[in-house]
């Protein structure tokens, strides 16, 4: 049906008369006869009858004109939602890893509640993995995600991606090991500490130990880098860490000597989807002026 015609139907139920209507919409009563004839034959169904020397509408026309109220309503919603210049309103739906979130968004979430009061978010954490699948399905706005330089990731054909930040990842050892940069090969024999929910990091992890002529013994899983630093600190293992963030007493993080990993933040988005008022000015936010990360900013491990 087109929405102009249903406007017409529902200013004759409002107004009484073809001609009321014609002079309401700057157009001829013939033409507004026309219009509703034509929509009439779009429906399939009598709209109006005569009532004397005016009309009314059938009590099928009435029915229509309660139901073009909400599809009406519905339709200025949409044009609002898709309108680039239109105030920013509506829930925009971000997941991503914890750091992300605590580096990239939430810093910024004060702010951008004052400027645009009527955007809201819903956060949840997600590995890259699980908020690519989300974003596909269209069960998420915005995904903040990572990869390693030594292991990128392929997001998939229907979303896109912006870089946030990078910083440089090493090993992390025991406080008590020799500084200076570590070769890779010689852990050959030590057990290694990989992200349980992403495989990112296990494939950095492996890459690496190729390089370097042998295959790492994987034993742990962890999500939390303040859990792998425990386990390093206890003895069951090393594992890359971002250099530079502090870590806590007894662990230290080294610069590897025949590589440099490197971590790199996203905002990824279903293509098209940018555009979308409340998501652009989030995205707007996001995006820093330089793209390495400052060491201040990663969250510090709890003591």
């Amino acid at each position: 049906m087109d929405t102009r015609r249903l406007q017409l139907l529902l200013s004759l139920s409002r107004l009484g008369s073809m001609r009321a209507v014609a002079e309401a919409h700057h157009l001829t009563t013939s033409t507004v006869s026309q219009q509703i004839a034509a929509l009439a034959a779009e429906t399939g169904t009598r709209l109006i009858e005569p009532d004397g020397r005016r009309v009314r509408l059938t009590p099928a026309g009435r029915r229509l004109a309660d139901h073009a109220v909400t599809i009406l309503a519905a339709v200025d919603a949409a044009r609002l939602d898709l309108d680039p210049d239109a105030e920013p309103a509506g829930t925009v739906r971000v997941g991503g890893f914890a750091t992300g979130i605590r580096v990239s968004l939430l810093p910024n979430v004060a702010e951008l509640s004052r400027r645009y009061p009527k955007v809201d978010f819903v956060i949840s954490e997600y590995e890259p993995l699980e908020a690519f699948a989300l974003l596909t399905d269209d069960d998420l706005d915005l995904a903040l995600t990572y990869d390693y330089n030594l292991a990128p990731a392929a997001p998939g054909p229907v979303l896109e991606t912006v870089a946030l930040w990078s910083i440089p990842w090493g090993l992390g050892v025991p406080a008590d090991t020799a500084d200076g940069p570590v070769h890779v090969a010689s852990y050959t024999e030590a057990t290694w500490i990989v992200n349980y929910r992403n495989t990112a990091d296990e494939d950095a992890v492996r890459t690496l130990a190729a390089m370097a002529g042998f295959t790492p013994r994987i034993a742990h899983q962890i999500d939390s880098l303040d859990l792998v630093e425990d386990l390093i600190l206890a003895g069951y293992g090393v594992g890359l860490l971002p250099i530079g963030r502090p870590t806590c007493r007894g662990v230290k993080v080294l610069p590897l000597a025949d590589a440099n990993p490197v971590l790199t933040a996203y905002a990824v988005t279903r293509k098209g989807r940018s555009t979308w008022p409340p998501l652009r000015v989030v995205l707007d936010q996001l995006r820093p002026p330089t793209t390495t990360l400052p060491h201040p900013e990663w969250p510090r491990p709890v003591p």
